[in-house]
Formats: structure tokens, sequence, C-alpha cells
């Protein structure tokens, strides 16, 4: 009873707060609607470890209505149109840009927002070589408005690369010209065969609106196959699937736990089954009592196939975690800036990646089975624990490849997404090619995402999301806003000092 009162109050709450748009509140008010039934059975330890902070289940619900992450076939969409939708498959650009405006909006996730949008180049190519370049420049610059004002969460992501694309290339001249917080952009980019121009461009876009970020097109490639996509944050999923839900284990917590270093990996292994024994049970309601997979139209149509969905290990504070076990041994190594106590990480990843490897979820059959481990870009509310594998703001290395290759040291492990945050100096926009050479040398060290931008930019990237600093500021000052990504990265400017970076 209790916590039904809670429950009421906190939707009373929401209904009368003023700093919300009516669509934040109706989404507020769907995820309270959902907390207050409970479907599945947790494992013994579960409360135990949640209460401690050890595990978060990241605001799903016991009762999920739909997966998490959903990577619909566009490609499919553009070949044979939608019936349930009405929309036959497009003959031009203006009907491409309008079938893709209408789709994308019957698109779920866990935000109520489509977390992919499309490899949008590929798309639009066939069409935009038909077309007049003004013409097709003014159309894609319309829908990219159109997804910005329309989509108010920057988890929503795009994808271009890494092809030379006259559709790409007007991208990222829109985006330059217009900066945008939504949507997220990554460029798949391949040394060996992306042209260099092409990859120059996008870094000078990068530096005038934080996007797109660089992706690791081999690295992906090699883990997951030609039909990957980069989703939300920087998550790699599978085209036609996506991942039904993803937990995290909070490292630093969890060796606050434990008295000294041998006693910390009996308690990793008991945190990590636990937490994938809960994902099973998420998973076991969504595909067996849910009725998503029977019901939703872009199942029924072949956009989606529940063989091509995973989950996601994810997880964060590796940093927290290996300086705290290593005072505990009366060491004053840190993570970043000492071979052994980036070798106690290592380890601790390996570890991890047996855990996953060992388990088998039968509904995972896109990645045989198993979950895959994920770096987790942190929330808002998170304090004194660092986004994934990343070294702590204000302890980065003094040596720019330093950081690289201590990225390649981890990166490896995450074939369902990490990724790092670099800021530089406004100049480096008088010099795009220093950014490019930043990215190959991390590319050629075992990086697998980088985000770059510039010191003064408006847009900025927080952890793995986009917003401007302009609509915080207008937050912090008690006006509304029309993205609710805003408030996350009001939150963790104030609580994790994204806007501190070391400047590169």
């Amino acid at each position: 009873m209790e916590r039904v009162e809670e429950t009421r109050q906190a939707i009373l709450e929401t209904v009368c707060n003023g700093l919300l748009t009516h669509e934040q509140k109706v989404t507020g008010l769907e995820r309270l609607a959902e907390s207050l039934v409970d479907v599945i059975e947790t494992p013994s330890a579960y409360p135990r470890l949640k209460a401690a902070g050890v595990i978060c289940d990241l605001a799903e619900s016991n009762c999920p209505p739909r997966p998490r992450y959903i990577v619909p076939d566009y490609a499919k969409l553009f070949r044979e149109g939608c019936r349930f939708l009405d929309l036959p498959p497009p003959a031009d650009l203006d009907e491409a840009l309008n079938t893709l405006s209408i789709f994308i909006r019957h698109v779920p996730s866990v935000t109520n927002f489509p977390v992919f949008i499309g490899f949008l180049d590929r798309l639009f190519e066939p069409f935009v070589l038909k077309e007049e370049r003004k013409q097709a420049k003014k159309k894609i610059g319309l829908f990219l408005r159109l997804v910005d004002r329309t989509i108010t969460d920057s988890f929503c992501h795009a994808d271009i690369g890494p092809e030379d694309t006259a559709a790409g290339r007007l991208i990222l001249e829109c985006e330059r010209e217009e900066p945008k917080s939504v949507p997220n952009l990554s460029f798949l980019y391949d040394p060996d065969a992306t042209p260099e121009e092409y990859a120059l461009l996008a870094a000078e876009t990068a530096l005038v609106c934080a996007k797109p970020s660089f992706a690791n097109h081999q690295m992906f490639l090699k883990d997951l196959g030609r039909d990957y996509a980069i989703a939300s944050c920087y998550n790699g999923l599978l085209v036609g699937g996506g991942s039904y839900t993803l937990c995290r284990l909070r490292l630093g917590h969890l060796a606050v736990t434990v008295p000294r270093l041998d006693a910390f990996w009996s308690a990793l292994e008991e945190a990590a089954e636990t937490m994938m024994t809960y994902m099973d049970a998420r998973i076991q309601f969504m595909t067996e009592q849910s009725g998503f997979f029977e019901t939703n139209f872009l199942a029924q149509e072949g956009f989606i196939r529940r063989d091509r969905f995973t989950a996601m290990f994810g997880l964060v504070g590796l940093a927290e975690c290996v300086n705290t076990l290593l005072e505990k041994e009366g060491k004053p190594d840190r993570f970043g800036h000492s071979d052994s106590a980036d070798a106690l990480g290592v380890r601790i990843m390996n570890r991890l990646d047996a855990l996953a490897a060992a388990h088998r979820n039968p509904y995972c059959a896109a990645t045989g089975g198993r979950f895959l481990l994920h770096g987790q870009v942190g929330i808002d509310s998170d304090i004194g624990e660092t986004p994934a594998v990343r070294i702590p703001i204000g302890e980065e290395p003094e040596e720019l490849s330093d950081h690289l290759k201590h990225c390649g040291l981890f990166h490896r492990f995450f074939p369902s997404g990490v990724g790092e945050v670099f800021t530089v100096e406004s100049t480096a926009r008088q010099n795009p090619a220093y950014l490019l050479d930043m990215v190959n040398g991390g590319f050629s060290a075992g990086g697998r995402y980088f985000s770059i931008y510039a010191a003064d930019s408006d847009v900025i990237r927080v952890t793995g999301y986009l917003v401007k600093r302009s609509e915080m500021d207008k937050l912090a000052g008690g006006s509304r806003v029309l993205q609710n990504t805003t408030a996350l990265g009001l939150g963790a400017a104030r609580n994790a000092r994204i806007l501190e970076r070391k400047r590169r």
C-alpha cells in the first residue's frame, strides 16, 4: 500500500510539473503506471544487490511491453512499403522522406521514440542522384529539422558511411549549417574504404556540431557481421532486431562491498549471474507473455525478427572498481596511470567476458544465445562513478596517445558498444586533419568508437548522447525545453563534471 501511495504522489507531481512539456508528462506517467505491476520473479539475491546499488535496471519496469531497443530493416520498407501504415515503396525523394517520417513515429523503444532511424545516406542516395542538388539539400535539411522537433529525445540515432555518397555529403552539410542535438549520428569509418576527403568532411562537421561520431567499421564488422547498425548512444545491434533489455553492473559499488581483492571474484560472479538471471526473466515475459512479437506490425511484416535480437550486459565504474580494490590492498596505483592498475582492469573484463559467454538465453539466437557486453554511458544521477571503462574526468592522461592506447585495452570487450569522448580546442576547426589523425591512431590501437567536439560548441556530447548548452542553461533558469534529454545532460553536468573534460 505504501508503494501505491508513493506512486500516486509521483503521478500528481508529474502532472503538476511546470518544467515538463505535455509529451514529457505522458512519458513519465506511462513509466509510473508500469512500475505498479510486477510480473517478473527476481532472483533471491537481486533485492539485496539492487539496494546496494550494485545492479541497476535503468528504469526498465517489471512489466516491459516491448524490447528496449528496436532496429527496423528500413531497406525493406523502401523496397516493399508497409501494409499496416498503407505506405507504398517510395518513388522519389519527396516520397522517401515522407515515408520515413511516418514510419519512424511508429517505432517504439524504452523512451517511446525510435533509437534508430536508418542508414540515411544509403536510403536517400538513389533518389538524391535523380534530384537537383540544391533541392535535394533543402528537402533533407527539412527532414532533419522535423526529426529534431518531433523526436524530442537524442537517443534517436542515424548512421552514414563508410562509402562516400552524395546523400551523406548533403546530410553533413545540413548538420554543419543548422546544428541540432537530434538525431545522434555515427559515421561508419573504415580507413581502407572511406575516401580521406569524405572522412575530413565528417571531421569538420563534428567540430561544428559534435557529430558524427566515428565508429570503427572494421571492428564492428568482425564482431557483428555486415548487417549491423549503431543505435541509441553507440549501441552495436543487428539490423532487423535489437536488444530486449539493458541492465548494468555498477562495478565501483561492488568493490566497496568486499573486504579485499581476493574476495571480489566470487562477489563479481554472484552479481553477474544474478543480473543475467533477472534479464532472462525480463526477456521471457517479453517473448512469451507481452504479445509484442505476435501483434506488432513491425514483426508481422518482417521489419524485425525475434531471431535478430540479443540483450546487453552493461557495466559502469571500472575505474572506481580498480582504484577501490587497489586501495584495499594498500597500493597507490590508479586506473589509467599504472600498468598494474590497467592489468587488474583487463583481468576483471576477462572474467566478465567469460561469465557472459558461459550464460545462455534461448531467445538470443542472434548472438549464439549469449548476452553482449556493453560499456554503458552512465545516467544523470551517477555521482563518483565513471561511465563504462573510461578514465575519470580530471584524471585523463597528459598525452593523448596514452589515452588512446588505454581505450584500445578495453574497447575490444564490447561488441554492443563502448565509446570515448574527447573535447578539443576550438582552434582544431582550422585543422580537421588533426581530428582524423586522432581517430586513425585510436582505431589502430584498438579503439571502437570516438566522439569529439570543440570546446566552444553549443551542441556537445554528454556521455553517449547530445544536448545543447544553450538548452541546459534555459532549463537551469527555470524554462521548459523541448528535448527530454536536456534534463539528463544538466544532471550529468552537475554530477559527472562532463563540462570539465581535458581539452586536447
